[in-house]
Order: C-alpha cells, then sequence, then structure tokens
C-alpha cells in the first residue's frame, strides 16, 4: 500500500530527476556551479531565511539569466509554486502570504532542496572551490 508521504517524495524525486536532466545538457562549469550551489541552498535557508535566499538567487542571476543562480531559483520557484498552488514568482508569494503559509513554502522547499541535493550529489557536481 502506498502512502500519501510515499506518493509525494516520488513527486519531488520525479521533479527533482526532470530539473537535473534540464542541467545535464548544459556544460561542465554550469553543472559544477549548479551542483555547488544547490548543496548550499538548505543551510543558507535554515540560517538566513527563504526570502533573503531567494533574494539572493535573483539577485545573483538577474544580470544573466544563464547563471546556476537563475536556474536553481526557477527551479525551486517553479516546483514549490505548483504545489501550494500559488498563482506567482514564488518570492512575491512569501512576501505576501500568512507566516504559516511563510512555513509551508520553507518546509516545502527544503524537502524538494533534498532531492535536487541528493542528484547533484550522484552525478557528482561540485565546483573546484567547494
Amino acid at each position: 500500500m502506498t502512502t500519501t508521504s510515499q506518493t509525494l517524495q516520488q513527486e519531488r524525486a520525479a521533479s527533482a530527476w526532470a530539473q537535473i536532466e534540464q542541467v545535464e545538457a548544459e556544460n561542465e562549469k554550469f553543472r559544477k556551479e549548479y551542483g555547488s550551489l544547490i548543496r548550499g541552498l538548505p543551510a543558507m535557508i535554515l540560517s538566513d531565511g527563504l526570502a533573503q535566499t531567494l533574494a539572493f538567487l535573483l539577485a545573483k542571476g538577474k544580470e544573466d539569466r544563464t547563471k546556476p543562480h537563475f536556474a536553481a531559483y526557477q527551479h525551486l520557484s517553479a516546483y514549490v509554486c505548483q504545489r501550494l498552488t500559488a498563482d506567482r514568482d514564488l518570492l512575491q508569494w512569501v512576501l505576501h502570504e500568512s507566516s504559516g503559509d511563510y512555513r509551508r513554502a520553507t518546509s516545502e522547499s527544503l524537502a524538494y532542496l533534498h532531492w535536487l541535493k541528493r542528484f547533484v550529489e550522484a552525478k557528482d557536481w561540485r565546483s573546484d572551490e567547494g
């Protein structure tokens, strides 16, 4: 018998894997930077908060939308917004919703990043500095 939790975990894993397959098509430098970034995002969210982490990703990726920061933001935002049925960009959504919704978005972000992190570790994508 499949539980709801298992189904949700499978959904997260499948979505994360689809994102990883997109990144796989990028050059090696991009993949390594993306991998190092994804590996550090859970700690950043826990120490700085979800909104600050999202703002960081956008700030680093706004000048050049081909940067891993922008890709990481897009991947996280798309999945979490879909899960929470948010009708706008994730940063805008968390800035205008209740503290309970902010906590839900944080929790879902961390759960999703768990899968992305495991997949980038399996691919051994990390920058030489990381």
